[in-house]
């Protein structure tokens, strides 16, 4: 397996261009298949979630073709209705499928999906909306199957403003007859960016970014050229790359509110940020600060997907930082590889305590999960001496030239095949 060599302690000074968000690009792909048209998609990232993606767009008929980061999907030659177990065990996002299939052709047999073992995440507010849209639903053996004659608009009610299930519920209520309202919905730029996707494509959807999504449904949907909006995620691992190495490094192609969460905590530990609508200056203190409390929220709270990267931070910083995780309960898998590079974490249920240290360590440690790889680099860029990382083909689904884009800022890191 590949890994990561770091000689760590370079600065980091530069630009960097942030690419397509991969949040974003997976729901848009799987709307694809509603289209029964040719979709051109500008924007996407060359990363390990969109391969997979890709394939199972093909495994169920569709034409895809794919230069640098365009991708054209044909789904009208869609003639298959069975996800292939592999590629769903190989990304949690494939459950978004459902939606679009039915939508498209009334029926799906999936497995239940794999992804980062990061905690809990049961898909019971998909099916639960999905049924009350119309669906018949069985589960036997590990597969869902799901058919209909007709989806019926309704109002759904979340339990939980899960992103995943509002966007499977705009793919499925697109189509059915009448008005879905979904209320509680994820506010998240994604779920924005799938509407204006959809909508571009003849969709009626209106709210997205509020809390009631009001989808009014149509005949057909129509082929549609779209550029997926900037991942905030790729733009905040950045930004406390720059932060924890004492950096300076300018962010180009972003939206500075999408990052509003992420700027106001790194600008509590210590750090310089200037910025304009689509560029982001940020320049890294000597030693942060300690941030009193980090809680993990949904959008426009603190992202979920940040906490690992902060807590890499948080543990050189001049004092005792808190950082509660409320999404994911399993999600501290970092803590002890950074505790091997020397770092003072403890975690008590979803709570972690840090107490900064003046320097980590090198040492050889194991990615368990996206965003705790990606700390683990970050940890790697400011530790004393070698960093060895393991198991980063976790860090290859969610970055693109992640390695690539460290070394053009100053970063010395190899990538070991």
């Amino acid at each position: 397996m590949s890994k990561y060599v770091i000689e760590g302690g370079k600065r980091l000074v530069g630009e960097i261009t942030i690419g397509g968000a991969k949040n974003s690009a997976l729901p848009i792909l799987a709307a694809s298949v509603i289209t029964n048209g040719v979709s051109t998609i500008f924007n996407i990232p060359k990363i390990k979630d969109v391969n997979v993606m890709e394939q199972i767009l093909k495994s169920i008929g569709c034409k895809v073709n794919r230069v640098d980061n365009i991708m054209t999907i044909d789904s009208r030659p869609f003639s298959k209705i069975k996800i292939p177990e592999d590629l769903v065990r190989e990304m949690r996002s494939s459950i978004i499928l459902m939606g679009a299939m039915l939508a498209r052709c009334g029926q799906v047999e999936i497995s239940y999906p794999g992804g980062c073992d990061i905690g809990p995440r049961p898909i019971d507010l998909h099916l639960k909306a999905l049924k009350e849209l119309g669906a018949d639903i069985k589960e036997a053996h590990g597969y869902i199957y799901c058919c209909t004659e007709q989806l019926k608009g309704c109002e759904i009610q979340l339990d939980y403003p899960s992103v995943g299930a509002t966007e499977n519920i705009m793919l499925a209520a697109v189509r059915a007859k009448g008005t879905t309202i979904i209320r509680n919905a994820a506010k998240e730029p994604e779920i924005v960016d799938l509407q204006n996707f959809l909508n571009a494509a003849g969709a009626r959807i209106y709210g997205a970014g509020t809390s009631a999504i009001r989808i009014d449904g149509v005949e057909k949907l129509h082929g549609v050229e779209h550029t997926v909006i900037p991942d905030r995620i790729v733009a905040g691992t950045f930004m406390v790359a720059s932060a924890i190495t004492g950096g300076e490094v300018i962010l180009k192609n972003i939206e500075v509110e999408h990052l509003s969460s992420i700027i106001a905590k790194l600008k509590e530990a210590g750090c310089k940020i200037y910025n304009n609508c689509t560029t982001l200056k940020i320049i890294g203190p000597k030693r942060p600060n300690a941030v009193e409390s980090i809680r993990t929220l949904p959008y426009p709270g603190f992202p979920t997907d940040m906490q690992a990267q902060m807590i890499a931070l948080l543990s050189l910083a001049n004092g005792t930082s808190i950082v509660c995780e409320t999404i994911f309960e399993n999600r501290f898998k970092h803590v002890d590889e950074l505790v091997r590079m020397g770092a003072k974490i403890k975690t008590e249920g979803r709570v972690a305590i840090i107490k900064g240290v003046k320097e980590l360590t090198g040492a050889k440690v194991t990615a368990k999960d996206l965003r705790g790889g990606a700390a683990l680099v970050l940890a790697g860029l400011a530790a004393k001496g070698t960093t060895i990382i393991e198991n980063i083909y976790h860090i290859d689904r969610g970055y693109q030239d992640f390695e690539k884009d460290l070394a053009s800022l100053g970063a010395d890191i190899k990538k070991i095949f």
